[in-house]
């Protein structure tokens, strides 16, 4: 008998959602190859710490980038090997939906499809990320009432006013938590003149990251190299000094937000004033980001619980909603594609 499987198969980690069962895989969207002779070493987690780590015989790669699969072969390899990593060979997977970006071109979205029916899934249905988000956030997004969420990741931030189980308005970005370890890459480099590495980055970001001065405190320890004497060091970075690299890609997320509102339908806007703006992913979870949010636009912003799983939740929440497909069903379905 068939068992079916959803994916958010994002930029910096993958999850897998199995029936029954709930979330069975989180792990990161990384995968290490052998370069002499194309084998695959590791995946996920024992693939990440490798980061940076490797000797010249070895890569380990993300295959996605921006939302988008950048590497389909090494992608179709990562999701296949995760899947049977906790679904006996024996086990059908007949159907599988996935969530993806809301902007993505039919290519990319083919892309996806591809990478997911190479692990032996027959059907792939497609969910764009600010909906599943919603669904998994809990909100009822069959109801003629405006939602708006906010989908921060690792590759994009999706937003989008949902209502009656499609999108009004949307909008996908690039500015997200990849883009904010870049930053941080790039301040301490000019700071300190010292390189670190994506890893460094993101373990500063996760630990003491903010958007505003003084909304936490504390320290980090970084360690990396020093530019003009090449030697090993390490920089303390206080809290607040997180504020400055990260208001960049902070301000677009908080300008684009806006933005949306301005397009949003007014009797949409009335909802989201009465329900304020919800926030999920990663991203979310960065110091001070729902209170700037909050100042910019004068209304309530909520953090969703477990943000960082909203979005394959929701796209468990959303399997119901396949055999909807072909039938004269009246009600609203949240499946864009099916494939």
């Amino acid at each position: 008998m068939g068992i079916d499987v959803a994916i958010d198969l994002g930029t910096s980690r993958t999850r897998i959602f199995l029936q029954n069962k709930g979330i069975v895989v989180d792990q990161p969207s990384v995968i290490t190859i052998n370069l002499e002779n194309d084998s695959v070493v590791a995946v996920g987690q024992q693939a990440y710490v490798m980061l940076g780590r490797t000797s010249s015989k070895m890569e380990a790669i993300y295959p996605l980038s921006g939302g988008v699969i950048s590497d389909l072969e090494l992608a179709e390899e990562m999701i296949s090997l995760l899947l049977h990593s906790v679904v006996s060979s024996k086990i059908g997977m007949p159907r599988a939906i996935a969530s993806v970006p809301g902007e993505i071109t039919e290519v990319e979205k083919r892309a996806v499809v591809n990478s997911i029916s190479g692990a032996g899934i027959r059907r792939v249905c497609l969910i764009e990320d600010p909906v599943a988000a919603a669904i998994g956030a809990g909100i009822d997004i069959e109801s003629p009432h405006g939602s708006f969420v906010v989908d921060i990741g690792g590759g994009t931030t999706d937003m989008a006013v949902i209502s009656l189980g499609g999108i009004s308005v949307s909008r996908t970005i690039k500015h997200a938590g990849n883009a904010m370890d870049d930053e941080i890459i790039k301040y301490v480099r000019n700071k300190y003149n010292m390189l670190i590495g994506k890893r460094t980055a993101e373990e500063a970001k996760i630990k003491i990251g903010c958007v505003l001065p003084g909304v936490i405190k504390g320290t980090h320890r970084i360690k990396g190299r020093n530019l003009v004497t090449g030697m090993p060091c390490w920089v303390d970075l206080e809290a607040d000094e997180m504020a400055e690299p990260l208001a960049e890609p902070a301000q677009v997320i908080v300008e684009q937000v806006q933005d949306i509102l301005e397009e949003t339908p007014p009797e949409l806007t009335g909802d989201i004033y009465s329900d304020g703006i919800v926030l999920t992913g990663g991203g979310s979870q960065l110091a001070g980001l729902d209170l700037l949010i909050q100042r910019a636009t004068n209304l309530k912003v909520r953090i969703a619980d477990d943000p960082s799983t909203c979005v394959v939740r929701g796209c468990g929440e959303a399997i119901k909603y396949i055999d909807r497909l072909g039938k004269n069903d009246s009600g609203v379905n949240p499946i864009t594609d099916q494939y």
